[in-house]
């Protein structure tokens, strides 16, 4: 059995919802002066330990002391919503320099490209970035359309996908990030981004559910 020790943050987290429940993630994160991204992992820790309850549209409650063991936070448990972060979007008449100084002043390891309807029609990596830019004098005015990878070659997660599938499609599809997707009005053909799960924000969930 594997222990999790609870860190400084998440004391406070509990303390606050002690005293102020229920209380929206929101109102907690401005009670310490984060964002609620920023909450994001504790949360999860909080909740699946059994120490928090959350209720849709009405907040985090505080349950008791929970259970630490590893078998009540395995990423079997854990959904794609728990943890995603902001994804980063380009319209696929962007051009690619534009592109390019975006992807890097945001510090993603890739782009996902939707179209003048807001559906997910592509991706770009910094690897296609760099294949783009070679021998190229022209990113300036070429459309990042050209050098994305395209529907259907593009794999995505649901919201309510677990946390271990999407790890695994990660690794089988050898690629850094996954666009999270919800239908709109059930067509698998329209797809709106509503954020990202990556190998970093996953290796980060797995070192705040295995601290000792």
């Amino acid at each position: 059995m594997i222990n999790i020790q609870l860190n400084d943050r998440q004391l406070k987290i509990i303390d606050i919802v002690k005293s102020n429940e229920p209380i929206t993630g929101e109102r907690i994160a401005d009670k310490l002066n984060v964002t609620r991204a920023t909450l994001r992992s504790d949360l999860v820790v909080l909740t699946m330990t059994g120490i928090l309850d959350a209720r849709p549209k009405v907040g985090y409650f505080y349950v008791g002391e929970g259970n630490f063991s590893n078998e009540s936070t395995s990423f079997k448990q854990l959904k794609v919503s728990d943890v995603m972060g902001v994804p980063l979007t380009a319209r696929q008449s962007d051009t690619v320099y534009d592109v390019i100084v975006n992807i890097f002043l945001e510090d993603s390891g890739g782009v996902f490209i939707i179209d003048d309807d807001d559906y997910l029609c592509g991706v770009v990596s910094r690897k296609d970035l760099l294949k783009a830019t070679m021998g190229n004098k022209d990113i300036k005015n070429d459309p990042i359309g050209l050098a994305m990878t395209r529907m259907p070659n593009i794999a995505t997660v649901l919201e309510d996908n677990s946390i271990s599938d999407a790890a695994r499609m990660l690794v089988t599809r050898e690629v850094d990030s996954l666009p999270v997707v919800r239908y709109e009005d059930g067509d698998i053909h329209k797809m709106k981004i509503v954020g990202k799960i990556s190998k970093t924000s996953i290796t980060r969930l797995f070192l705040e559910l295995m601290d000792k």
